[in-house]
């Protein structure tokens, strides 16, 4: 505790070894918690210029806990603005493919299936299912940026496995 009585998060060396620690898994756990769609690039960069302009508030010890939830709050509220544009905008995207069309169609009845058999999962589930499979994140690392124990990890995972291959035959 004494190391945080001389350094502070306004010093940039502090400042960047904390981006350098912790970007990219607030990124990730926005991604897995929210999607692309709401630029978690820039709400990972958003929590770390509030970091900065509240930096002689935050402790260095507490800059993880105050990024994750700053960029948490981030999201949230974009969530809340999307669904305000949502209701007076409908996107259409053309995509233009040369691929066999039955591929294509099979390809997008999988991925519709897929994405309705993740909306089924908790949260929590998806989150830690994500992180595991597409980041191939371990169950330790999965536990401590969730801040939560390796067997609740275990558990959340086998339970988005179990309803996944539940929803989806095959897999």
């Amino acid at each position: 505790m004494a190391k945080d009585l001389h350094e502070h998060v306004c010093q940039e060396s502090v400042f960047a070894s904390l981006y350098q620690k912790h970007a990219k898994n607030i990124h990730d756990f926005l991604y897995y918690k929210f999607g692309e769609v709401l630029q978690p690039e820039d709400k990972m960069q958003e929590a770390f210029v509030k970091l900065w302009q509240n930096c002689k508030k935050v402790p260095p010890s507490k800059a993880k806990s105050f990024l994750f939830t700053v960029a948490n709050n981030l999201m949230l509220n974009e969530v809340k603005h999307q669904k305000v544009v949502l209701k007076y905008e409908k996107k259409k995207t053309k995509h233009q493919d040369h691929q066999d069309p039955q591929y294509l169609l099979e390809e997008k009845e999988y991925l519709e299936k897929y994405q309705k058999a993740l909306a089924t999962l908790t949260e929590a589930q998806r989150v830690a299912f994500l992180l595991n499979r597409t980041e191939g994140k371990k169950h330790r690392e999965i536990a401590e940026i969730l801040d939560i124990s390796q067997k609740a990890v275990e558990k959340r995972i086998y339970g988005a496995l179990k309803k996944i291959r539940k929803e989806i035959k095959g897999i």
